[in-house]
């Protein structure tokens, strides 16, 4: 389209040279406005439609993970540092209530667990890497539970969301098993995803917007350390 543009602008100009000396100069301003106008939206046009593919390719590299591993503040501040991950949101799956609230899930009542959605580039870190932190990150043996917060909500699990995460997370759970590396044997849930709640917006970033509160520097801190001690080449810098 700019290519047309240009073309019209330069048979605009190549017959203004052919005007008598008396009128050559003397554009008229309509038909300059105009041609003006069409070259800035076709311009903008062309921008707009680059973005668009460059966007289309790179959700093509983009999958979702979601992890259950005790209360989501934790989950979130590690995941939030692995490089490939574009972001991660709080919430709630896995129970019956729809739209539930923080207080409500705390009761246990409503079947979900606390949960976070992680949308990442697979073409730099891929699922089983995910996984690998997942399962090193906290501990796969205590059921319904991760030290002090304890409740169903708490519950280690993993929502798959495609045939090939299931089959990851199952064969990596069986090895690990059968390895010995954990003290006992893992609870971990594998689930096919299901509806996921949001959580409040103040349960979002909560790590980074709370560091100095009890719970991150005593309980948050020493996992991302973990995390860091762990994964020094995943660590986004």
């Amino acid at each position: 389209m700019r290519l047309i543009v240009n073309m019209i602008l330069k048979n605009y100009f190549i017959q203004a040279s052919k005007m008598p000396p008396s009128t050559k100069y003397q554009v008229p301003r309509t038909k300059y406005k105009v041609l003006l106008f069409l070259f800035i939206l076709f311009s903008v046009i062309l921008q707009s439609l680059s973005q668009v593919k460059m966007n289309n390719t790179m959700n093509q590299h983009l999958e979702t993970a979601t992890f259950g591993a005790g209360c989501f503040w934790c989950v979130e501040s590690i995941f939030q540092k692995v490089t490939g991950v574009i972001s991660v949101t709080s919430g709630y799956t896995g129970g019956h209530k729809e739209y539930p609230t923080y207080e409500e899930v705390c009761t246990g009542g409503t079947g979900h667990a606390e949960v976070c959605q992680i949308v990442y580039d697979k073409k730099i870190v891929t699922y089983p890497e995910l996984l690998e932190i997942f399962w090193s990150t906290h501990d796969p043996t205590t059921l319904n539970r991760q030290g002090n917060d304890a409740g169903t909500q708490y519950r280690s699990v993993i929502f798959y969301h495609t045939e090939e995460q299931r089959k990851y997370a199952e064969e990596y759970k069986k090895k690990s098993d059968a390895s010995g590396i954990f003290d006992g044997p893992i609870v971990t849930e594998i689930f096919p995803a299901g509806k996921f709640y949001p959580a409040e917006e103040y349960h979002q970033n909560y790590y980074d917007l709370n560091k100095e509160k009890p719970y991150c520097a005593f309980v948050i801190r020493p996992k991302l350390d973990k995390f860091h001690k762990l994964f020094p080449t995943k660590v986004k810098q």
